[in-house]
């Protein structure tokens, strides 16, 4: 790799690693630990093909990885262990915002591993269908069938009072 692509590199790790891990956390569903295993992972993936996707648009690809990654584990943790769900990091908020985004994210949590990726990144992340789409690999009609299913059920364990 090129001094210019090392600099290029470095600039995109400072500006993108917080975003990938908050991103990380809401879709894995699992600790911060793990987030952090699997924005390891993406980063590797960016860094060793960063000559070839640079001048596209990385961040895309390296949270393409994370979700991809994410899901792919969730399918081998199908024998579900109890998994503590961290608090996404930058949190500058306080007061009521904190009791709704921690419901959402219990919420969030509850999901299955594909769905939840669909609505981190349609919605937390304020990606298009078209993005969502094809950072999952499906078509722009399963990214709005599986957000409806999942706001729906959202709203129906909020409608509910099922939430603790």
């Amino acid at each position: 790799m090129t001094e210019e692509d090392e600099a290029a590199f470095d600039e995109f790790l400072a500006a993108r690693a917080t975003s990938l891990l908050r991103t990380a956390i809401l879709v894995c569903g699992a600790s911060q630990h793990d987030a952090e295993d699997l924005v390891q992972h993406a980063l590797e993936k960016v860094y060793r093909h960063w000559a070839r996707i640079r001048h596209d648009n990385p961040e895309a690809y390296a949270r393409k990885v994370v979700v991809n990654a994410a899901i792919s584990r969730a399918r081998r943790r199908r024998v579900v262990q109890e998994i503590t769900f961290a608090r996404p990091p930058d949190t500058a908020a306080d007061g009521p915002d904190l009791d709704l985004r921690d419901t959402l994210i219990e919420e969030l949590r509850r999901l299955p591993a594909r769905m939840r990726a669909v609505l981190v990144l349609r919605y937390w992340e304020d990606q298009s269908e078209a993005d969502t789409a094809r950072l999952l690999g499906c078509s722009a009609g399963t990214v709005k069938s599986q957000a409806a299913r999942g706001l729906a059920r959202i709203r129906e364990h909020i409608s509910e009072g099922v939430i603790r």
